[in-house]
């Protein structure tokens, strides 16, 4: 019986091998784990083209019709999460490419936004490094109280209906906006409809983002956005890097015309370790943890929905 060869990328934490057990399947199938992450396409395809099934950990690599093309033995693609828009679903259907993905646990993205805007808003990391440096002086930062405080929302879809949830609990406003957002959708949602995005993001003390990249969506905020915020404003993103022009946003921190930033997701991940975005004192980062949770890696090896047939 010919072995089916399986490739697991961008496993950066080597879950795949502590959390699955592959010995059932020992006699079947030769299973591969790459803990980095390749961009370059040429690379892809001599990394990929063996493999019949690929496992892929979110939107990490991306499988575009060209790259997909030069994999003749791929049959199956398997990914964390119900979507994954770096797959080109299209074209995998046109070539028998069956594209699968797997359902999530609890409410980890969710739970990620609040842990990073707090994070953020309280200096959590700055004061963790300080105090672990016994630095002489104490404290050195005053933390944004919520209470009383505005909330904008760019979206308004599941995770930005929880974000506004949780908000109330800090007795804080809520608004929204999105290209197509309505007043009734608002409405229904408890939170202010704001009419347009400059109205959003020059009375907000905290804009999160919370919407999907597409193509009408990428570089939907850039520098005129940052320059109404107001300078004592944070801003948070745990959606897509490339919704936000990332050089406008690090020119803003850099000149401190606002607060801080909240930060979970890049236009190139892993971020490069030479990024502006590392040394900057007023930027609160993580890699890109919002759906990474202890339950969501085990359901993935056991639920999954087929996407394209």
């Amino acid at each position: 019986m010919t072995r089916v060869r399986v490739a697991i990328l961008d496993d950066y934490q080597g879950v795949s091998t502590e959390l699955a057990d592959w010995s059932r399947l020992h006699d079947q199938v030769d299973v591969q784990v790459y803990r980095d992450t390749l961009s370059d396409e040429d690379s892809l395809i001599k990394r990929l083209e063996p493999y019949t099934i690929i496992c892929a950990m979110r939107e990490r690599t991306k499988f575009p019709a060209s790259l997909l093309d030069k994999l003749p033995n791929l049959r199956l693609i398997t990914t964390t999460g119900l979507q994954n828009r770096g797959i080109d679903i299209a074209a995998a259907k046109s070539k028998g490419i069956v594209v699968s993905g797997t359902t999530g646990v609890g409410n980890s993205t969710l739970e990620h936004i609040w842990a990073i805007l707090l994070g953020a808003v309280r200096y959590i990391a700055q004061e963790d490094r300080r105090v672990k440096q016994a630095n002489t002086q104490w404290q050195h930062v005053i933390p944004l109280g919520l209470h009383g405080k505005t909330l904008g929302l760019v979206g308004l879809g599941n995770l930005g209906k929880g974000t506004a949830r949780i908000a109330k609990a800090f007795n804080m406003h809520v608004i929204a906006w999105s290209p197509h957002l309505t007043q009734e959708r608002c409405d229904e949602a408890g939170v202010g409809f704001a009419k347009t995005k400059e109205a959003l993001f020059s009375t907000s003390d905290i804009v999160s983002i919370q919407m999907v990249l597409s193509p009408s969506t990428r570089h939907l905020i850039g520098a005129s956005d940052f320059s109404i915020m107001k300078p004592t404003a944070f801003f948070v993103n745990t959606s897509r890097g490339p919704i936000v022009d990332e050089a406008a946003l690090v020119d803003v921190l850099k000149r401190k015309a606002i607060a801080g930033a909240g930060l979970d997701v890049y236009d190139l991940e892993p971020l490069p370790l030479d990024h502006p975005l590392r040394s900057l004192d007023n930027v609160t980062l993580s890699p890109h943890l919002g759906y990474v949770s202890d339950d969501n890696y085990k359901v993935g090896r056991t639920t999954a929905r087929i996407a394209s047939r």
